[in-house]
């Protein structure tokens, strides 16, 4: 069977932004890879509904520009998992890279028949490499263009901080934000070891070197270690939603990492208004004349 150590790498033992389920979702499809039988997430969703709500017939995914360019308005596909680095410039088998929304969002910038920018999400997040940086940049350019996310359905965790950074979030009924924390699995393969009949030996220098391994349970220290890392992630998510959405940090803080679907998000601050995608996307196109 063919492993995946890379992606394993990128899931396993640090701090993703993702919504829990996807991430039970990934974590047990990477799972089996390494002859895990199941891995089962305390307070895990078994699934995440996603119903896709599109723009209509404005040719969305067409062509070769890393976006699409409707009415003066460039609208920029942010959907699937979000991973620090992608090789290409749309959503690619599931994921895009921060690189590449980077890349299109300073291209929509300097293009001169931009007027304003639509980021189009529908992703339950991904990696916190990179998110902050992009982050930062899109509420810092708010002052040249016209920014708006519309959640095409769903901008949860990671994928929250980007569209939070945008001047308005709209959401459809049936759509969802949140998801303000920071998770981090870890995968004990110490018993199956045992249980497999073989012993592995660990040679290191620096008393911390192997923290965090599969072959041994996670030490206390380790732990402790890990927890101040997603506290630390943690707690910049909450200061930077607080900012770009002008709440208290209280507020954001307080909602533990809650989901909130459609009207409720609106309500709590995390979205401006309820509307279908193509309503908002008209409603941006008759604000920007």
């Amino acid at each position: 069977m063919k492993t995946y150590p890379f992606a394993a790498a990128r899931v396993f033992d640090v701090p993703v932004a993702i919504h829990p389920a996807k991430g039970a979702v990934i974590a047990r499809a990477l799972a089996s890879r390494f002859g895990i039988g199941e891995i089962n997430f305390a307070g895990a969703e078994s699934d995440v509904r996603m119903s896709v709500e599109a723009f209509g017939d404005t040719g969305l995914y067409t062509g070769d520009s890393p976006y699409d360019l409707i009415d003066g308005v460039a609208v920029i596909d942010v959907s699937g998992t979000l991973v620090q680095k992608s090789d290409y410039l749309r959503p690619d088998c599931g994921m895009i890279g921060y690189n590449a929304i980077r890349h299109n969002f300073m291209a929509a910038l300097e293009d001169k028949g931009v007027r304003g920018i639509a980021l189009s999400i529908d992703s339950p997040g991904g990696e916190v490499a990179g998110c902050f940086d992009l982050t930062d940049l899109i509420y810092e350019s708010r002052s040249i263009k016209p920014t708006l996310a519309i959640l095409n359905e769903c901008a949860y965790s990671a994928a929250y901080a980007l569209a939070s950074a945008c001047e308005q979030i709209t959401v459809p009924r049936t759509g969802g934000t949140g998801s303000v924390g920071v998770i981090c699995m870890h995968v004990d393969q110490s018993k199956a070891i045992d249980k497999a009949g073989l012993t592995v030996t660990i040679i290191k220098y620096g008393d911390r070197k192997a923290d965090g391994n599969q072959f041994n349970p996670l030490s206390k220290e380790a732990l402790d270690r890990y927890q101040a890392d997603v506290d630390e992630m943690g707690e910049l998510f909450v200061q930077t939603v607080a900012r770009n959405r002008n709440l208290s940090a209280d507020v954001v803080r307080k909602t533990q990492a809650t989901t909130f679907l459609g009207a409720a998000g609106v309500e709590i601050g995390f979205a401006d208004a309820l509307m279908a995608p193509d309503e908002a996307f008209r409603s941006l196109l008759k604000e920007l004349g």
